[in-house]
């Protein structure tokens, strides 16, 4: 018995046939989140208009319900199209990179996002690492820090997915850094937010959300930048 028929996604770039009832992957879901965070920096979508998507794009369940957060946006190759787009205006193909494949501009070409899995374990990321648009954090019984002030952005936002038991989560942010943590659901656990929460105006803005069970997330400043703030320097 033959499966259902690829259907038209009326929403998708150069007639292309996708099928929409097809299951998305986790994968698939967080390669549109690092589209919509480009998107951001590019200053295409506003942070209310992200934080909406991204919240359609987690919940999508089929490539229909989480192509449509992108079908607005030039330059995306929706999911389930080939790796071909249409130019606006001319009738040629133009190849799109795929993803994790540097992109000189544009949507498409975008570092996949990281991934913290510590197990009753300690991990740091300081000094001049790389930060990927989406980073997921999955920790049991450990403690992470990362501290932004010396690292390497690729966007302005940065969304942060939490998932965390029993663990501590410490956000070290240069000053002029804004950190929103108002999307995490609390179990038995604590949120301390030292910093500016928005909008945001600066360099970087964390946007934080997931479950946090009996354990804590802090966002702060370097040490030496809250004594500098003290002494009014």
């Amino acid at each position: 018995m033959n499966g259902p028929d690829p259907v038209y996604d009326g929403t998708g770039s150069g007639g292309q046939v996708v099928n929409r009832d097809l299951r998305v992957s986790d994968a698939e879901r967080e390669h549109v989140g690092q589209l919509l965070q480009r998107a951001v920096g590019l200053g295409m979508l506003s942070l209310g208009e992200f934080t909406e998507r991204m919240d359609t794009a987690l919940a999508s369940r089929t490539r229909g319900e989480l192509n449509s957060v992108l079908v607005d946006l030039p330059g995306v190759r929706l999911i389930g199209e080939p790796a071909t787009e249409r130019a606006a205006g001319h009738g040629k193909p133009v190849p799109l990179p795929q993803p994790g494949h540097a992109a000189a501009s544009g949507l498409a070409g975008v570092v996949q996002g990281g991934a913290i899995r510590p197990r009753m374990s300690g991990v740091n990321r300081r000094g001049n690492w790389q930060v990927a648009p989406m980073l997921r954090v999955n920790s049991w019984l450990s403690g992470v820090t990362l501290d932004f002030t010396q690292a390497i952005m690729t966007t302005q936002v940065v969304e942060i997915q939490v998932d965390d038991y029993a663990s501590s989560l410490t956000l070290v942010v240069p000053q002029e850094a804004t950190v929103d943590l108002d999307g995490l659901e609390l179990v038995g656990s604590s949120v301390n937010n030292k910093v500016r929460s928005g909008p945001p105006i600066g360099p970087l803005h964390l946007l934080v959300h997931g479950r946090v069970r009996f354990g804590s997330v802090t966002a702060k400043q370097p040490f030496m930048a809250h004594w500098r703030r003290l002494l009014g320097q």
